[in-house]
């Protein structure tokens, strides 16, 4: 089996908000092959940005396109499909957009591999350890009491155990944050998860710790990219100052990223997200070495459904998950590009497929009324 043809198609709805909401636009990346399987991928960056990266022509040996990389290959061979693009991009690579361009390919080769084997990815990831997993429900945080109170009486009738309110309204103080927890606490109750996604915004780490001391009384399981992923020293700073959880890792790439997060003690909690990581091939190996530092994996995905296909399968093989991020927002992709599109069971669970591959498919009307040429 070879790899044909690659194809990088850009996804959007109509009118894109500027919130931190990835659902409302993707990328899709085909793999095609000479056997007729075709795999299935997504990112979760900038659409336009990514289909250059895949579609560029070579400059010189370090600096190639994905697709001309990709074209004769054996997906078979996927560790050393995944050394060759990172060799063959090194020069405007490494730790770049050009590893999230890298992940979307290496879900849709897996979801090739997994076809033609017959077997789901878990399968490909070591094995399956669970068949479903308990979510919690991820939504924009809110400017208004009233508007958190609307969206906790949506969700959380369906089963969900807790809630995460992230970006959107957080950052604005410490002040309006902590009035900002304080109502997301009113209106869950006691008895619920509460986790903040504060979206890299806050600047002083001594206001950080303050502010945190403040999330403890009102049970904050964990707060979510409090800084730029860049300034670990302050991860660390703040999470031995705090008995929150601190997590992170959405916005890194590569092992060697994740090994400063670990080895750092800058986290209790680590979300790589499997569409800019380095997809399936670098998040397995993360398997190990959180382990070794007795940190569990909660990936991130806010995406549309082949992300969140992806994320199960990747769930599914982790030995010690607990907790999936279930995407709330009311947007086309989200709802109706694959099937089929994942629900939570009255328990607060998500079933994880078993079919081959990642497990959905392609609606491919909504493909064609949504993408841009």
């Amino acid at each position: 089996m070879i790899i044909t043809d690659v194809e990088s198609i850009i996804l959007k709805q109509p009118v894109i908000d500027n919130v931190g909401d990835g659902s409302q636009d993707t990328i899709l990346i085909l793999i095609h092959t000479d056997e007729g399987i075709t795999g299935i991928g997504e990112v979760d960056s900038s659409p336009y940005i990514m289909r250059e990266i895949i579609q560029s022509p070579m400059s010189h040996e370090a600096c190639f396109g994905l697709r001309e990389l990709l074209i004769g290959e054996d997906p078979m061979n996927r560790e050393k499909i995944w050394r060759k693009m990172y060799n063959k991009s090194i020069y405007y690579g490494r730790r770049s957009a050009a590893i999230h361009a890298m992940s979307g390919v290496d879900i849709a080769i897996h979801d090739v591999i997994g076809k033609k084997l017959g077997v789901p990815v878990s399968t490909l990831l070591g094995g399956a350890f669970r068949s479903e997993i308990q979510a919690y429900c991820s939504v924009l945080m809110p400017d208004s009491e009233e508007e958190i109170q609307r969206l906790v009486d949506k969700h959380m009738t369906k089963g969900y155990k807790g809630m995460k309110f992230g970006w959107g309204a957080f950052g604005q103080s410490f002040e309006r944050d902590i009035q900002l927890v304080k109502w997301a606490r009113k209106a869950l109750g006691d008895d619920k998860k509460l986790m903040v996604d504060i979206g890299m915004l806050w600047t002083d780490v001594k206001g950080a710790i303050k502010t945190a001391k403040t999330f403890e009384e009102y049970g904050v399981h964990w707060i979510e990219e409090p800084f730029s992923p860049d300034w670990t020293d302050a991860y660390k700073t703040l999470r031995e100052n705090t008995n929150v959880n601190i997590a992170g890792g959405e916005e890194v790439t590569t092992v060697y990223e994740y090994r400063e997060l670990l080895d750092g003690g800058c986290v209790d909690v680590l979300q790589p997200d499997l569409s800019r990581c380095g997809g399936f091939t670098v998040a397995s190996k993360l398997i190990q070495m959180a382990d070794f530092h007795h940190v569990p994996i909660v990936p991130h995905a806010f995406k549309t459904n082949i992300l969140m296909a992806a994320t199960l399968q990747y769930i599914a093989a982790l030995p010690n998950a607990w907790l999936l991020e279930f995407c709330e927002q009311d947007t086309i992709l989200r709802q109706t590009l694959t099937s089929p599109i994942f629900h939570v069971e009255e328990d607060g669970s998500v079933k994880i497929p078993s079919r081959p591959g990642i497990g959905v498919d392609l609606n491919w009307d909504i493909v064609s009324k949504y993408r841009i040429d």
